[in-house]
């Protein structure tokens, strides 16, 4: 019995069943429990087969820095199911977004032995201090790494900084003064530092006054930080008319803090995300937000890394296209 087979018997995808065999912690507790009994009712054996196959130098191996990016998420499915195309065995490694993902890379290449990477998120200052440790093609998801100077090193990226300061912009435009931000660590995070800088950009193109310490709440990309950091603003008794997060998972924990505070979206609040998430169209109200296509840059970071592990070549970085979704989360203040 195959993958293909187990996903046909419980009518859950491939990449479904790809998660729960790698122990993802983005399953449902229904879902793991169907998936595994179908597992031990077949006599399927993942462990022996696959582990196998991950010790020769066959496969491509994914690192995904976080295991709350929903983003992540969907562009790991993405590409499970274009490398379930291939001759090529995928092998998915999750870790904490606090970690090291070049030195995790270093320590599967030694296990592994992939014949490329994928990484999803990272560091630039990890990059810099360690990837020259690896020598086969790789390709940073959703992080521009055109400024690192590796040959065996591509990118495939949307324009963090000035895809914020659009999305700023547009709430600039409908007439809001009085911001806080929601985002990650900027010390950690590029994608927190750059969509960040984009903000001031905007703040400082307008004239519009921002307290960097007081108006910033810099916590994890998940629901529950969102969450936490806007109750901490609200109980700081900042004065402010519109929120902008820098992951829809952050927006919508923000949103629900507003409402637990008798603050309506978008009446008292407008509220802008990044990364497009489905849910977001599915919420009330639905999220306004910046939209990145995951499955273009999963596709587009699968072709590049098999190209290169096939024909060899020098690294090369691409931007993806964004757009702005105004939805019912903004509204012009003034209405």
């Amino acid at each position: 019995m195959t993958i293909k087979d187990l996903a046909e018997k419980t009518g859950y995808s491939v990449a479904t069943i790809s998660r729960v065999l790698n122990n993802h912690p983005n399953v449902s507790k229904q879902t793991r429990e169907a998936v595994n009994r179908a597992v031990e009712e077949s006599g399927f054996q993942i462990n022996a087969n696959a582990q196998q196959l991950k010790q020769h130098a066959t496969s491509i191996l994914v690192v995904v820095k976080g295991t709350s990016n929903e983003l992540f998420s969907e562009m790991v499915e993405s590409i499970q199911n274009l490398v379930s195309q291939t001759r090529y065995p995928l092998y998915v490694d999750y870790m904490d977004e606090d970690s090291n993902e070049v030195l995790r890379a270093i320590q599967l290449c030694r296990e592994k032995k992939p014949l490329g990477i994928l990484f999803l998120g990272g560091n630039s200052q990890n990059f810099q201090k360690d990837f020259a440790k690896i020598d086969i093609p790789c390709v940073l998801v959703s992080n521009d790494a055109s400024g690192l100077p590796f040959t065996n090193l591509s990118s495939v990226a949307t324009d963090d900084r000035q895809a914020a300061r659009c999305a700023m912009d547009s709430l600039i435009a409908l007439g809001h003064r009085q911001f806080v931000i929601v985002g990650g660590d900027r010390e950690a995070s590029d994608t927190a530092r750059l969509r960040y800088q984009g903000c001031l950009d905007a703040f400082r193109n307008h004239g519009i006054a921002y307290d960097e310490e007081l108006d910033y709440q810099g916590v994890r990309f998940s629901y529950q930080d969102g969450y936490n950091a806007t109750q901490k603003l609200i109980a700081s008794g900042r004065r402010f008319t519109a929120l902008f997060a820098e992951a829809d998972v952050m927006a919508i924990g923000a949103i629900r803090a507003l409402h637990n505070n008798g603050l309506r979206v978008p009446r008292d609040v407008s509220v802008m995300g990044f990364d497009g998430l489905p849910l977001g169209s599915f919420l009330v109200p639905q999220l306004s937000t910046v939209i990145q296509s995951a499955q273009l840059m999963a596709k587009r970071s699968v072709e590049i890394l098999i190209d290169r592990i096939e024909h060899g070549g020098t690294a090369c970085h691409e931007s993806v296209p964004y757009a702005l979704y105004q939805r019912e989360s903004t509204r012009r203040i003034d209405e």
